[in-house]
């Protein structure tokens, strides 16, 4: 994850450096732990028994792309592809696959950007466009064989018995370039895919595989989602049908070469990867599945924001988006990442400023600007009218642009010069609602301390130092404020390692509120990690709670993603504002409060977790315009999936069987 030396179309688009290590001679230095995580002297009151909260965050994967053929081991309901009839249990398509079908746009399409198509503007996809490799490595971060002394070193977040993980399931049958899209072969049918969802299986291709990205970005999302009051219907009140997922994504750049006489290399965004999903009833996804089985799973929990990582972690911690300043809260506009989604002249759907990834800001108070008067337009159609929360004059974050403040804390002048990075802002989250009433919290991060070590010997052939590019700084939702990364004190108190995390649970020194980020090799991103090595850091996590019964007997884990990163889902998506939400991520609630394999229906998003937090800890929303101020959701029986209170979001309660 070199945020710095690859395009962002995504949160990164090439595999972690990492199999240099098979020149290196495998050496084992110690990895330091530390155990201060800032536990309080007295436990605060809390509204119910969980004294502990962790939130645990994987990357890019949505609800139907995991969960698709789930069946509950409780009476319970479940909305998927299974139970509305789109596939069969075995993943072949169902007498409704329809309801899932994929369009593409009869050209021309529009010569502004636009969000919805009619009938008479789009035909069906009779066969999908082939998935691709999209930067899946043809190489393991490790080559077979590397000693399991190293890999524990380099990633101590794993039980020895999987790290092997690290050195497997790499697509070695083929040689990318990067300049044409490579088709997965591995895919069965892979040339032949109906026009929908498909299985991401094949002879070829386990469940311990690498497999390609896709794009997501905000203006190429809410183009995705096709949402219009036209199609409208009681079900699904807000109108988005999500049926242009491979064709955005196989038109907003694939006509570079009528633009340039030599087109940039980077018009690989997944073809038709983003319908693909896995099947957990024929044993792909283990770990999570056990855990659905056993506590209790929601499967209407969205991502808060169109797009990708950077913004829906800030979303996580603050519940809003943040824009371009002087560093000191005021607004000032970008030196350059401006996006224009309007198409360039001579092309149908090639974006004018996001083509080469660079559009990152947006400034949504202002009608006029590309891109910006379709979303609105629509959100005024809305029976609620949301409020798109885009001030005059405000350049919003709506893509992943780094934080102004490197891993140790000092600000990232050359990065901010040249807009990507954005300046240090003053947004209120929630380690500053815990500070003020004195409730401990730690932020851990995958690799943290290697990022700080590499960050000042850039040029080290340590491993250990190495796997510090693996650190997701743009996950750090604090990274990006002044007042707890431009703090010394409150960075040294708050910020950790996941080492750290492991360390202060065995020590008994665990905080009240922990969040949990895996670095970029375990994270579960498509194409720089796997599902099953996310699962592996899910595992290692939960037997360590077992492992402390008093501990585990007052704690609430949460385990979800950031975002959908890019998948089709067939969720309802309810509008908030112009952000969001999007689609519908895992949420998975490990707690003895939890048990019996219940499905949740209630609507949520990321900040959900914040309202769950703050009613526990008798805290008040972050800020007047932060959506952890919206209602719980007020549901019709015979439809639970819609909030009848719009816009709303659930505080997470109600997925806990409590004592009375």
């Amino acid at each position: 994850m070199l945020h710095t030396s690859v395009p962002k179309k995504s949160r990164r688009r090439a595999t972690l450096s990492l199999f240099l290590v098979a020149s290196m001679s495998f050496a084992n230095p110690a990895l330091g732990q530390s155990n201060n995580a800032g536990s309080s002297a007295a436990a605060p009151t809390t509204a119910t028994p969980i004294q502990h909260v962790i939130v645990l965050i994987g990357e890019n994967r949505t609800f139907d792309h995991v969960f698709a053929t789930y069946v509950p081991r409780s009476a319970d309901s479940i909305s998927n592809l299974r139970s509305k009839g789109i596939i069969n249990a075995d993943g072949t398509p169902g007498p409704h696959f329809s309801k899932a079908g994929q369009f593409q746009a009869i050209a021309p399409y529009n010569s502004k950007y636009f969000i919805s198509l009619a009938p008479n503007q789009k035909v069906p996809y009779q066969t999908l466009p082939s998935p691709s490799l999209n930067f899946a490595p043809t190489k393991p971060p490790f080559p077979p064989g590397t000693p399991t002394s190293l890999l524990a070193a380099v990633e101590p977040s794993l039980d020895l018995d999987d790290l092997r993980l690290l050195t497997t399931g790499a697509a070695t049958q083929f040689n990318q370039t990067f300049v044409q899209p490579d088709p997965d072969t591995r895919v069965q049918n892979f040339n032949n895919l109906p026009g929908g969802p498909f299985p991401l299986r094949g002879a070829r291709l386990p469940y311990d595989s690498y497999t390609g990205d896709t794009t997501h970005r905000l203006f190429e999302m809410w183009q995705q989602s096709d949402c219009s009051m036209n199609n409208a219907t009681r079900q699904n009140p807000s109108g988005c049908l999500s049926d242009l997922y491979p064709f955005v994504i196989t038109t907003y750049t694939d006509q570079l070469d009528s633009v340039f006489d030599n087109p940039p290399a980077i018009d690989d965004n997944g073809g038709s990867n983003s319908m693909a999903f896995y099947n957990v009833e024929l044993g792909d996804v283990p770990v999570l599945k056990r855990l659905a089985d056993q506590y209790t799973m929601s499967d209407n929990f969205h991502q808060s924001f169109m797009g990708g990582t950077g913004a829906n972690h800030v979303m996580l911690g603050s519940g809003d988006a943040i824009f371009w300043s002087d560093g000191n809260g005021n607004p000032t506009t970008p030196p350059s990442h401006i996006a224009n989604p309007d198409p360039l002249p001579g092309t149908d759907n090639v974006y004018t400023v996001d083509l080469l990834f660079d559009g990152n800001f947006a400034e949504c108070g202002n009608p006029t600007q590309p891109g910006i008067k379709p979303i609105r337009d629509y959100l005024k159609t809305l029976p609620y009218a949301p409020n798109p929360k885009c001030v005059p004059g405000h350049f919003y974050m709506i893509n992943n642009d780094s934080p102004g403040f490197l891993p140790d804390g000092t600000v990232d002048t050359a990065g901010i010069a040249k807009g990507g990075s954005i300046p240090p802002i003053n947004v209120r989250t929630i380690g500053d609602a815990l500070n003020e009433k004195g409730i401990s919290w730690a932020y851990y991060g995958g690799a943290y301390n290697a990022a700080i070590k590499l960050q000042h010997d850039p040029d080290s052939t340590d491993p250990t130092v190495l796997v510090g590019a693996a650190y997701c700084n743009i996950c750090n939702f604090e990274s990006y404020t002044n007042s707890i990364m431009g703090n010394p004190a409150q960075r040294t108190t708050h910020i950790k390692d996941a080492t750290d995390f492991f360390a202060a649970i065995d020590n008994d020194t665990l905080p009240s509120v922990s969040y949990v980020k895996p670095d970029g090799l375990l994270d579960g991103h498509p194409a720089s990690s796997k599902l099953d090595l996310f699962e592996s850091m899910v595992e290692n996590i939960v037997d360590h709670l077992t492992a402390k019964p008093d501990l585990m007997a007052d704690t609430a884990l949460f385990i979800t993603f950031d975002e959908g990163g890019g998948y089709y889902d067939s969720g309802y998506i309810q509008p908030l504002d112009f952000f969001g939400d999007g689609p519908r991520i895992p949420l998975i609630i490990v707690s003895p409060f939890t048990t019996g394999g219940h499905i949740n229906h209630s609507y949520a998003d990321h900040v959900s977790i914040l309202k769950f937090i703050e009613r526990n800890w008798n805290l008040k929303p972050l800020t007047s315009r932060s959506r952890d101020n919206f209602p719980n959701p007020v549901a019709e029986r015979s439809n639970p999936y819609v909030p009848l209170n719009n816009p709303a979001l659930d505080d997470l309660f109600d997925m806990f069987q409590f004592p009375k």
